[in-house]
């Protein structure tokens, strides 16, 4: 019997350069998603704490300042403390920098970028991390494709147009859930996806979790982004 994480990480410290200029005065985590009034790591905060965490870590870099603000005046579900990268150390760096404050290293953890706008079972992706006894777990999206697609038969006539197919290929969602040992194998400066992440792929000690059917899932990385998500949010039922 495996116990679920109590405790995440929470990536906020990118520029947010493509979502100008909703990040002029604020990091990527603090825009918010029109019509919600509550910006996207309020979201992820809420998310975090109905699935069991009651710890989590926000590792700040660009405007550190706004979202330490927001968070030292929000009613907050979960305990709450944040660090900030006074120099950038990398993905892997910048993990490493924040699972140090978790409150208990000989317990596993979810992280999560901080960009990140999804519903889905934690607990499920918990299990299914415990199952295979991975030291690390990616969540797997399918996002769609932006374009129309065009299919063919053999002899080259086109035979449909699909707008917006699914893509083919699954992409790491950005959550994830690590067991205790996987602090020590990050690099202190780095990106642990180019090092880490093939080491363990390599030694089949990474799994992939892909998302359950209709989980909602999606990176909010422009201002397209943002509009989609809103035209998403009041188009699901209690939305």
């Amino acid at each position: 019997m495996h116990t679920f994480p109590t405790q995440a990480v929470i990536l906020a410290g990118g520029q947010g350069s493509r979502l100008r200029p909703y990040t002029d005065d604020r990091p990527k985590p603090m825009v918010e998603i029109p019509g919600t009034g509550t910006p996207i790591i309020g979201h992820q905060l809420s998310w975090l704490a109905a699935e069991g965490v009651t710890d989590a870590v926000v590792s700040c870099g660009h405007l550190a300042d706004v979202l330490q603000e927001w968070l030292a005046s929000a009613v907050l579900p979960l305990r709450v403390t944040t660090v900030v990268e006074t120099e950038p150390l990398g993905r892997g760096g910048g993990l490493k920098h924040a699972a140090a404050r978790l409150p208990d290293a000989s317990q596993p953890w979810y992280a999560t970028n901080g960009d990140i706008w999804t519903r889905f079972s934690l607990r499920e992706m918990a299990s299914f991390h415990a199952e295979r006894d991975a030291v690390a777990t990616l969540a797997l999206a399918r996002p769609r494709i932006p374009w129309g697609a065009v299919e063919t038969d053999a002899f080259g006539h086109i035979t449909d147009f699909i707008e917006s197919p699914p893509s083919p290929y699954l992409i790491n969602a950005g959550v994830y859930v690590f067991a205790p040992a996987f602090t020590a194998m990050l690099p202190d400066l780095g990106d642990h996806e180019r090092t880490t992440f093939p080491r363990l792929a390599r030694e089949r000690r990474l799994a992939g979790f892909p998302l359950p059917h209709g989980a909602y899932w999606r990176a909010i990385d422009t201002a397209k982004d943002l509009t989609e998500a809103a035209k998403e949010l009041g188009s699901r039922p209690g939305g």
